[in-house]
């Protein structure tokens, strides 16, 4: 769940000691994307989604990461689940590849416009037409604690929504016509949306968006 412009190296030291909480709703899933679906985890981390869509009987399901610290840590903790730690793009999987693909909390750990359209265009080229695109990151909040350090990292980032955490990372939150004009730039009509609350990796808690996107028939044909 990093991205190639990763300076500092937090997904390879302090990010991947860290317990991730951002969950998978799997009767959403359920509703979209079949057992039998081929199955794609971008930014997997540890693996920890990865190993639930398989616990829940997804057949053929992977999972890639940038970081291989986190994929190593997850080739530990569930061995029998298919990992692949690989740093950049085009990933090594042919057009259509997949029938969905899972991006959580991918994008709040990608603070770069480029670097996230690079990612989901990416989902777009391997997702088969008709295939669905499985998309939950967290929206710019509201409360005092997130517009302030907004506010303040805005002039260092150069966009409002990053901000930089005590430990050496550095996230993003979204407004969420940004998240759907990413889906929807990379050939995927959004479906389905829902917002709930989540926990985050220090003990907060946020508001989250899911998109479940379409990869349109016609796209790249």
């Amino acid at each position: 769940m990093t991205s190639s412009r990763d300076t500092g190296g937090f997904w390879e030291t302090t990010g991947a000691a860290k317990t991730f909480t951002h969950p998978l709703d799997p009767a959403l899933l359920e509703e979209f994307v079949p057992l039998g679906a081929r199955v794609l985890d971008y930014g997997c981390g540890y693996g920890r989604l990865t190993a639930e869509l398989a616990g829940l009987g997804y057949r053929s399901v992977c999972g890639v990461d940038f970081s291989a610290a986190l994929v190593e840590r997850g080739r530990r903790a569930h061995p029998g689940v298919e990992l692949l730690h690989w740093p950049g793009f085009p990933l090594p999987f042919e057009d259509a590849a997949f029938d969905a693909a899972l991006l959580f909390a991918v994008l709040t750990c990608v603070t770069g416009d480029a670097d996230q359209e690079r990612i989901v265009r990416e989902l777009g080229r391997l997702v088969r037409p008709g295939g669905v695109l499985y998309l939950s990151d967290v929206p710019l909040q509201s409360d005092p604690l997130n517009r302030e350090r907004y506010e303040r990292f805005a002039g260092r980032h150069g966009t409002y929504g990053v901000f930089e955490t005590p430990d050496g990372g550095v996230f993003r939150h979204h407004p969420p016509q940004w998240l759907r004009g990413l889906v929807g730039a990379a050939g995927f009509v959004v479906v389905q949306e829902r917002q709930d609350i989540v926990g985050t990796l220090d003990g907060r808690t946020v508001g989250r968006l899911q998109l479940i996107a379409r990869r349109e028939p016609s796209a790249g044909a």
